[in-house]
This record gives C-alpha cells, sequence and structure tokens, in this order.
C-alpha cells in the first residue's frame, strides 16, 4: 500500500519511550524507509522547523512544549503539503477538537490499531503527494506562462520599436532623440515614487508618442517655415493616428501605454491642447510627464530648421509654463531633475550645433 511512499519523511514524536519504538517499528514494517522519532519534543520541534517533512505522528500530552504548543509553532505550514495526525491517549474530545483547531489535519486514539493507523498514514500521505504535484504543477504552468508573456512582450517592444523607427526617419529625427525621451520620462516616474514595473512601462511606450507622423504628408511634416492654419490643423492629427495605430496592433499593456501618450501628449494643462482639450488631471499622468519631457528634448535639440536652445533657456520655459502648458506638480519634479537631464543629453548627445539664448 505505501509503496509509492517509501522515500517520505515521516516524523514522530512521543515522550513514551515505549509508544515510539512501537510507531517508529510499526511505520518501517510498512515500508517506511525514513522514520525519525524523538522522545524528546523540543528536539523534535527544532528538527520540524529545521528540514523537511512529509508526516507527522504528533502526541498531544507531553512534556513542554506539549503537541497543542508544537501545533502552534507549526502554524504558518502548508497543512495540505505536512499533514499531522495527532497519536493521543487523550480521551476529552474537547481536547481532539483543540488539536484539530490548532491545525492537525487527523487523529488517531491510543490504544493503536495497527491496520487503522496504516489507513491513516497512507492517506494523509496520498494528500501531501497530491498537494505537491499540484504545487509543481501550478509552479511549471507559472513558469511557462512568465516565459510566454516574455515571448510576447519582446514582440510588443519590437514592433513599437519599428513603428518608433520609422516615424523618426519620417520626421527627420534621430534614434537619440527617442532614447532621450524613454529615459527622461522613466526618471522622473521614478522621482514620483511609481512602481518599477509602470516606469519601465513609460521607458518603453514614451518613445511612440509621435508615431502618428508617419500618417502626415512630407509637404507638411518636412515644411521649413510656418505652417497654414489648414496644415496646423492637419498635422495635429497624427495624435489621434497614432493611437490608432497602436491600439491597431496586438493588445498589451505597453501598447495601450504608448497610444495613451500618443493622443494625449499635446493636451496642455490649461485646456488648450489637443486633439480633445483635456485640461488638469483628465489628461492621464503618462502624457503629462511625457509632455514635459518632449518639450524640453525639442527645445535643447538642434534640428535642420533651428538651433538647440541652452540649458538655461530651456528650463526658463518649462517654470513659465507651469500651470499653462504643463502640470505644475511635475515641473517641480523636473526642476528637481534638471541636472539629470542634462545628463541625458551628454550620454545620448546629437551632433553638435552653436547654443542660441
Amino acid at each position: 500500500m505505501l509503496n509509492d511512499f517509501r522515500s517520505a519523511q515521516v516524523v514522530v514524536i512521543d515522550d513514551i519511550a515505549a509508544n515510539l519504538r512501537l510507531l517508529e517499528s510499526s511505520l518501517r514494517a510498512f515500508g517506511l524507509r525514513q522514520v525519525q522519532g524523538f522522545s524528546d519534543s523540543a528536539a523534535g520541534l527544532q528538527w520540524l522547523q529545521n528540514n523537511p517533512w512529509d508526516l507527522l505522528l504528533l502526541d498531544l500530552d507531553m512534556p513542554h512544549p506539549s503537541g497543542f504548543e508544537i501545533l502552534k509553532a507549526l502554524a504558518g505550514r502548508d497543512r495540505m503539503r505536512q499533514p499531522v495526525i495527532i497519536v493521543t491517549a487523550l480521551g476529552d474530545p474537547q481536547d481532539r477538537r483543540r488539536g484539530l483547531v490548532l491545525g492537525a489535519n487527523d487523529y488517531i486514539c491510543k490504544p493503536l490499531d495497527l491496520p487503522e493507523l496504516l489507513l491513516r498514514v497512507n492517506s494523509n500521505l496520498q494528500l501531501s503527494s497530491a498537494r505537491r504535484a499540484l504545487l509543481e504543477e501550478r509552479d511549471g504552468l507559472e513558469r511557462k506562462v512568465a516565459e510566454r508573456t516574455r515571448q510576447l512582450e519582446e514582440s510588443f517592444q519590437a514592433v513599437i520599436r519599428g513603428l518608433t523607427r520609422a516615424a523618426d526617419y519620417k520626421d527627420n529625427e534621430t534614434g537619440n532623440h527617442i532614447m532621450r525621451i524613454g529615459a527622461l520620462a522613466a526618471r522622473m516616474a521614478q522621482a514620483l515614487g511609481k512602481p518599477a514595473p509602470w516606469v519601465e512601462l513609460l521607458r518603453l511606450a514614451a518613445p511612440m508618442h509621435d508615431v502618428g507622423k508617419i500618417g502626415i504628408a512630407d509637404s507638411i511634416l518636412l515644411k521649413q517655415g510656418p505652417l497654414t492654419a489648414e496644415e496646423r490643423t492637419v498635422m495635429c492629427r497624427h495624435a489621434q493616428i497614432g493611437h490608432d495605430i497602436l491600439l491597431d496592433q496586438a493588445r498589451s499593456p505597453l501598447l495601450d501605454l504608448a497610444a495613451e501618450i500618443a493622443l494625449h501628449h499635446h493636451e496642455k494643462w490649461d485646456g488648450t491642447g489637443y486633439p480633445r482639450g483635456l485640461a488638469g488631471e483628465a489628461i492621464p499622468l503618462s502624457a503629462r510627464i511625457v509632455a514635459i519631457c518632449d518639450v524640453y528634448d525639442a527645445l535643447r535639440a538642434s534640428r535642420p530648421y533651428k538651433q538647440p536652445w541652452s540649458a538655461e533657456r530651456a528650463q526658463t520655459f518649462i517654470r513659465e509654463q507651469a500651470g499653462q502648458h504643463f502640470d505644475p506638480h511635475l515641473v517641480e519634479v523636473a526642476c528637481e531633475l534638471f541636472d539629470e537631464f542634462e545628463a541625458v543629453q551628454r550620454e545620448l548627445s546629437e551632433p553638435p550645433c552653436a547654443s542660441v539664448g
């Protein structure tokens, strides 16, 4: 009957030496090869707390610690994986109920009926084995899900990288620009105390803010002079276009966040932005963060049609726009990070141009 459990680690704690010998010999006769017996309950408890085991046969009426105290000490165990059978001469049903309430799985009364003991040991080891198999299967499934999730996330990131590069080539931007936007946005999110997973998502999603420019005609996108009112209206459509492109992909938290940023990063705190004229905290936090990072980086970067602003001038502009273009609280955060913004500029720099202002 016990062939499947010959290697199970069974522990017996009973302060009566004769009872301990009887239980140990009976269990070994049943075919169990790993039986650990203790007449000293304190030594038994210490062993249980420092070694793996599969089943405990526990007397209740013992000197300190009693069986009840041992059950309390083992309260944090997985009861299904490490069952306890009370083996007791206490005849009061209240004692047995107390033992079960404290975490025992089963009980058997002394004097022992050895065939009954065998049946109870067998059933509890089956329970323990089934629990262990279930946990191993669950862990295996979790590993498979985690690996599949990682693969999907890599696919989503590849989509983002491809779309972002396409938008940058069309807009005559540089790869360093999009890397800076991600780095700056992540740093602001960290300073706000946001959870690390969200910070990483923002770092990956922020570079997608202008992907909608793919859908804007080159004659408007690359125009050297100021845009007409009609051209400006067309240019503003890139926010909605980017949102629609990203949501047209397979859904993921990363693409959802990227779509949110693409749609809202031109909204302004005072409600004068586009495409929906949102104001204040109605604008998603992700887009409010990216708005500051995008404007700062655009001011500091050189382009064929403009010279870069100096750090001092760009920072002054950001401060002046608190409560107008930008979330005032986020401007305060950005002001504390301007040195780090400049470090990112140096680390991911573009070909130098003379600063203006």
